[in-house]
């Protein structure tokens, strides 16, 4: 994919000396898992929620006229706001607990903070598993929300804190892989429990939330911290030992001295919030905000947290509903190896651009497909097999366009750009903007299926297309550049360079100028 312009490919960068450790990987593994709980959360909200015993039990209404009211639009069956708060208040609460879980972050490390999110996450899944009334399922959805907001917040940082500068995309990239493993795991157990005699499935479904939440909260307490976080701390000594022992070399005094350096004007920093609206923040905040905003608007989790309900709503049974989820599901897993296998060797501009042109015609098709099919009122008549292939068909093409562009990516990025002294405070941007639009978008999805019909996919694609033309224009390559070096790829941009000055950066380390105290 053609450049823009000016825009460095990281040539001219310090090289730090170190390898991928064995102790790195483990660590970095470990670490990513804490994605386990948002992909087993998006996986199975839409599959309990097309299970008719779950429906018949908290949901009647939707139950009756999914099976009774044969007036009803095939596009509107699901169509119910308490319904829909059900799947998006965990989106909500991960917003608020994203906000408090920048300040632990910052000033208790990142391991606390994983340990917050599985504790809470674990709460939330038994009180789901044990619900009997409408409000507890809320209140066990809230607490998912906090857990997955502290986790959310914590795991891209710990691993673009961890990562050797060259194996960055890949290792990052490994909370993506552990996101998607968890859909697709979530999407299985509803294959399976929804089978089960006696309508009791989902309560395994939702319970099951409780493995993934044990995982992570076993996990930060075995990690270590990240040399940034101990040297934040002020931990020197034990920060330098660490960071020989991740790199697997005795000579670090250069990125240590760096990542002290960073440290020590991140310190000046009084208001991190307040400092994140200075003119030299514009491209890190532009990025904060824009691309989780864009990663939702792509429609994905429009696919993935209500795929057994699109396929039940466009025809499919139940059953094969929930297996044209699975099928996704195994597809999005092996697209992130993908972009696991290519970030770091084609770049981040060249998934981005790839991913957002074949999404845009995913959706074109997929449009097409439903609207020949559906039309306006929603009644297929019999749908032929060969229908149906073609719809999953590229939905799957879709799925893999997102899972090696934008859904690692939109992660990824956000978490690597950022300079020390704003980075806890700019992840938390991050993570609020991509809940924010995430609970839009859950909170209304069904409504405007069931109003827009098939133009839904017309309506995502058209963002793909805007999102598209912005990567190109807006974003530099990160590939291969030092976390602590990061300045520089603003400073080469044909754009972002009238915002950043040449003395906001030292040695390619953000030295703090103009944002001292009193800011």
């Amino acid at each position: 994919m053609p450049a823009v312009v000016g825009i460095s490919n990281g040539g001219g960068n310090k090289e730090y000396p170190g390898n991928l450790t064995p102790f790195v990987t483990v660590t970095c593994i470990v670490a990513a898992m804490g994605g386990l709980i948002f992909g087993y959360d998006i996986g199975i909200s839409g599959g309990v929620t097309s299970m008719d015993p779950f429906l018949l039990k908290f949901f009647p209404s939707v139950y009756r006229k999914k099976h009774n009211d044969k007036s009803t639009n095939e596009y509107c069956q699901y169509d119910s706001q308490t319904l829909t708060m059900f799947t998006s208040s965990l989106y909500l609460a991960a917003l608020l607990s994203s906000l408090v879980a920048s300040t632990v972050t910052r000033k208790f490390g990142r391991k606390l903070s994983m340990l917050f999110g599985g504790l809470l996450f674990l709460v939330g899944a038994l009180i789901n598993g044990f619900a009997q009334h409408v409000w507890m399922l809320i209140v066990g959805r809230i607490l998912l929300g906090f857990g997955i907001g502290f986790a959310n917040q914590s795991v891209p940082l710990y691993l673009s804190e961890m990562a050797p500068y060259k194996y960055r995309g890949a290792l990052n990239i490994g909370f993506q892989l552990s996101i998607t493993i968890g859909i697709l795991v979530a999407n299985v157990l509803n294959y399976f429990f929804a089978k089960i005699k006696g309508g009791w499935g989902w309560r395994l479904s939702l319970g099951g939330a409780m493995v993934p939440a044990l995982i992570i909260t076993i996990g930060s307490l075995v990690l270590p911290d990240t040399p940034n976080s101990m040297i934040e701390r002020g931990d020197h000594d034990g920060a330098k030992a660490h960071l020989q022992r991740i790199r697997g070399v005795d000579d670090v005094d250069e990125e240590f001295n760096d990542l002290v350096a960073a440290s020590e004007a991140s310190k000046q920093v009084e208001h991190p919030w307040r400092n994140l609206l200075q003119r030299k923040y514009r491209p890190h905040l532009s990025m904060a905000t824009l691309i989780p905003f864009f990663q939702q608007f792509t429609g994905i989790n429009v696919i993935m947290f209500y795929a057994p309900v699109l396929f039940s709503s466009i025809g499919f049974k139940d059953d094969s509903a929930l297996m044209s989820a699975v099928i996704t599901g195994l597809v999005n897993v092996i697209a992130t190896v993908v972009s696991i296998y290519g970030v770091d060797k084609w770049g981040r501009r060249a998934l981005f651009l790839e991913g957002g042109v074949q999404m845009i015609i995913c959706q074109a098709v997929v449009a097409a497909a439903i609207g020949a099919k559906f039309g306006i009122d929603g009644n297929p008549g019999d749908l032929p097999k060969w229908y149906a292939v073609v719809v999953v068909l590229f939905i799957c093409i879709y799925v893999a366009g997102f899972a090696w562009s934008w859904g690692p990516l939109g992660w990824l990025v956000p978490s690597e750009i950022f300079p020390l002294e704003i980075r806890s405070a700019a992840q938390s941007v991050n993570v609020s903007v991509n809940m924010l639009f995430t609970f839009f978008v859950a909170q209304i999805f069904l409504t405007m299926l069931c109003h827009m019909k098939f133009g839904l996919f017309i309506f995502f694609g058209f963002f793909v297309f805007v999102m598209t033309i912005f990567i190109y224009f807006m974003l530099p390559e990160t590939k291969g550049i030092p976390i602590e070096e990061m300045g520089k790829v603003w400073k080469e941009h044909p754009y972002w360079s009238r915002f950043v000055e040449h003395d906001d950066y030292a040695n390619g380390v953000e030295m703090g100028k103009g944002a001292i105290k009193n800011v």
